[in-house]
């Protein structure tokens, strides 16, 4: 055989570099990370995945490595997402969509009552999760993906069924409005006794809390008649779930719904300083969104009489 042309040698060595660029992290350091991210825990995404939580950790570790960067900020038995863990586990989160998509695509038989749903994390955590063993009793034959939604990023190919928290969605297709919010100010009854909070001016005394809410504290302010209040200090907070811990420790005063906040309201680790009507405000803030491929839509269907049913059971104010 003659010697290889010279362009062809270069296309071959290019092709070599460049499988080199393409170089991948572990695939069992991305199924830990994922599952991890999406549930905010270490220990419910080893559940989810069938390992221990040590092996999640030495996973999310081992990826760390592979990157470079941290994807978690480890405190005290916490873990959270840092900045780069977030961009990572929504790239991460699309990718494994899209596989998912392309297994369905070229053997459909493999996602047969398998569905997917999206929800914003502090609602899966605080409220959807809890209920979420009667609906895979009632549906045994179902598998269920649960993925964390962001509302900027509504791509209805990643999901079967989405809940979404905010403004009204638009860009899709199928979006119905779902729950109404009754929001108030919340907090510790200690705080209640130690500030003598009586009325929403005594807020000037407090920390207000602000969470990634629809309705901020500004907007509720306006809805009591434009009321001036400068609050002794502030504290953000990026999820609701985080707020509504914050509030429970008594940090200061949340502007929380009793949807996410109804375990520490029913057990009175929250109490409304203001328990009185006149204070509550509502706001339209959840909507149910279905797929535009209507993929898994019988499953969809079920899914969404089953959360109509648990909400009226949960006596909230349904728009459906």
């Amino acid at each position: 055989m003659g010697a290889i042309p010279k362009k062809a040698a270069v296309d071959e060595a290019d092709l070599v570099d460049s499988t080199r660029r393409a170089r991948l992290p572990p695939m069992k350091s991305l199924i830990a990370f994922e599952a991890a991210a999406r549930h905010g825990s270490f220990t419910q995404g080893a559940l989810e995945i069938g390992i221990t939580t040590s092996a999640v950790s030495h996973h999310i570790r081992q990826l760390e490595d592979f990157l470079g960067v941290p994807l978690f900020n480890r405190h005290a038995g916490h873990a959270v997402l840092t900045v780069a863990g977030h961009t990572y586990a929504r790239e991460v989160e699309q990718a494994f969509g899209m596989l998912a998509n392309a297994t369905s695509v070229i053997a459909p038989q493999s996602s047969n009552s398998f569905l997917n749903i999206a929800v914003p994390n502090s609602f899966s955590v605080k409220w959807l999760q809890p209920r979420l063993e009667r609906f895979l009793k009632a549906n045994p034959h179902f598998q269920v993906r649960l993925a964390t939604l962001h509302t900027h990023e509504l791509d209805t190919n990643r999901y079967d069924i989405a809940i979404a928290h905010g403004p009204q969605p638009t860009g899709v297709k199928f979006v119905e409005p779902l729950l109404v919010e009754r929001l108030r100010p919340l907090c510790s009854p200690q705080l209640v006794e130690q500030l003598g909070l009586r009325a929403p001016q005594d807020l000037a005394k407090v920390t207000l809390i602000h969470s990634n809410n629809p309705l901020n504290w500004i907007d509720y302010f306006r809805r009591l008649g434009n009321l001036a209040i400068k609050p002794a200090h502030d504290l953000w907070l990026d999820r609701s779930a985080m707020a509504i811990e914050a509030a429970v420790n008594g940090l200061g005063v949340v502007l929380e719904s009793d949807i996410l906040a109804e375990n520490e309201l029913r057990d009175g680790r929250l109490v409304a300083p203001f328990n009185d009507q006149a204070f509550t405000v509502e706001n339209i803030s959840y909507y149910l969104i279905r797929s535009s491929s209507m993929r898994n839509a019988m499953e969809a269907d079920v899914f969404r009489k089953w959360l109509l049913s648990e909400i009226k059971a949960a006596n909230l104010k349904t728009v459906c």
